[in-house]
């Protein structure tokens, strides 16, 4: 079928995620029907780096052999069953895994299928948990999140998030939430330095728990990087005082990790980096490397046992998906995983994050680069208007997509935040495909901001 038979299509029967669908028809955007390596091949033949590693999720590559022969190899036995009453040897190695890797205390593994979901269950354990635990129940009825935080689509992911441009038009539909101010010093309130600022945040983190204490049932954050909101990287130390205080408070803490984890900040988990042990833990993207839609909830034993007791006890986490720890994905996910060891994907990672910040400091004196924020392979380059007044463009200017269809000229996928271009590739992406994923982006940028 041609590429042209295939656009007609399209524009009349998909609805694109995050897209303005009046503009995406007008767009032709590349219809990918293949891969190679780290590159997508669209159906006219014409080959992109992949930049954004697919969302965020590719680890390795695409096309991977081991990870194909992984999928094919189960494939021969079962593609899907269901773990509501029955069990799969890919889900219970993959549990095994998880619970080796990740820090000490998460030894329960709960399944959904995206990362929306993971959080969904998150919070939802964590309330029901304050209902049933040990001697004292109490009903905690309210999330802690941070300003500017995305957590996903769902409901109960949508109301501890922080972004009204995503998110404001179901503002009623939502439960309450409490945000506190994102410990990011780029932009202050006129008349506060940074220094001020960061006193700021830490205070109204410590009195937003303290005050309400009694209602909290769980405090959550991505962990050093707060991705969709711009790649928004956290002081040294923030983490590990929101530990501090959640525990010191018996609130629980979340950390989401979809976006994070797997090795993009430079450890296999962000919580890592400041020896943070949270209560609950949400994965996803990188889990099956890419390939399949899995994630997963880890939770601590004192946790799972407050959901422990007889059936007529009423105890039950009553959720689950259809394709809750489907064979396929967790297949991948176990050959990912072995990959990211054997092919020491860490390593790699903490590498090129060397060579990124160095690439990235040739934007230092770039006239409309206002900001550039990395944490490991996790990159954000903000573009103004004014670089001395740190103004931004004007929004119907779209110089965010602007970039991304000059990059597409070039041969490069990406996906820009607003004006905030990202740089995310895979983990396991090569220093010389990584190097021309910078060179695309930063000819890219130039290329839309010439008048």
């Amino acid at each position: 079928m041609n590429t042209q038979q295939l656009r007609d299509w399209d524009n009349d029967y998909v609805w694109h995620p995050f897209a303005p669908m009046s503009e995406f028809v007008e767009d032709n955007a590349p219809i990918i029907e293949a891969a190679e390596g780290f590159e997508l091949i669209d159906t006219d033949g014409n080959r992109y780096l992949d930049g954004v590693s697919s969302l965020w999720c590719n680890m390795h590559g695409h096309r991977v052999p081991e990870v194909d022969a992984a999928v094919r190899e189960q494939l021969d036995k079962v593609a899907h069953s269901t773990l509501l009453g029955l069990s799969s040897p890919p889900s219970i190695q993959l549990a095994k895994e998880l619970v080796d890797r990740t820090p000490v205390g998460l030894n329960k593994v709960f399944y959904s299928d995206s990362g929306a979901t993971s959080v969904e269950v998150a919070l939802k354990i964590a309330y029901q948990y304050h209902l049933q635990k040990g001697e004292k129940p109490e009903t905690r009825d309210l999330f802690v999140g941070m300003a500017s935080a995305y957590h996903g689509d769902t409901v109960g992911s949508v109301s501890v998030g922080g972004m009204p441009v995503f998110h404001g038009a179901y503002e009623r539909l939502l439960f309450k939430t409490l945000h506190i101010p994102s410990p990011v010093t780029y932009r202050t309130p006129d008349g506060v330095s940074a220094t001020e600022y960061l006193e700021h945040c830490y205070r109204e983190l410590e009195t937003t728990l303290r005050e309400n204490q009694a209602r909290i049932a769980a405090f959550i954050i991505e962990p050093l990087v707060q991705g969709a909101a711009g790649m928004l990287v956290h002081p040294d130390g923030y983490l590990c005082r929101v530990r501090e205080l959640t525990a010191e408070l018996g609130i629980l803490l979340i950390a989401d990790e979809v976006a994070v984890g797997f090795g993009r900040t430079g450890t296999m988990f962000a919580c890592e980096q400041e020896d943070v042990q949270p209560d609950l833990m949400c994965v996803a993207k990188g889990i099956t490397a890419g390939y399949l839609p899995v994630a997963a909830t880890l939770v601590t034993d004192e946790i799972y046992g407050a959901f422990l007791g007889h059936p007529s006890d009423g105890r039950t986490f009553y959720h689950g998906h259809t394709y809750t720890g489907n064979p396929l994905g967790c297949a991948a996910g176990l050959a990912s995983l072995e990959l990211l060891d054997r092919n020491g994907v860490l390593e790699n990672v903490r590498g090129n994050s060397e060579y990124l910040a160095g690439r990235l400091s040739e934007l230092s004196n770039h006239p409309h680069v206002g900001h550039v924020r990395q944490k490991g392979i996790m990159a954000g380059v903000e573009l103004v208007q004014d670089k001395g007044t740190k103004a931004a463009f004007p929004a119907e200017q779209r110089i965010g997509h602007r970039v991304t269809r000059e990059a597409r000229k070039l041969g490069l996928v990406t996906r820009p935040l607003g004006d905030v271009i990202v740089l995310m590739p895979a983990p396991g992406m090569p220093r010389e495909v990584l190097a021309q994923v910078c060179d695309r982006t930063f000819e890219a940028i130039d290329a839309a901001l010439v008048r």
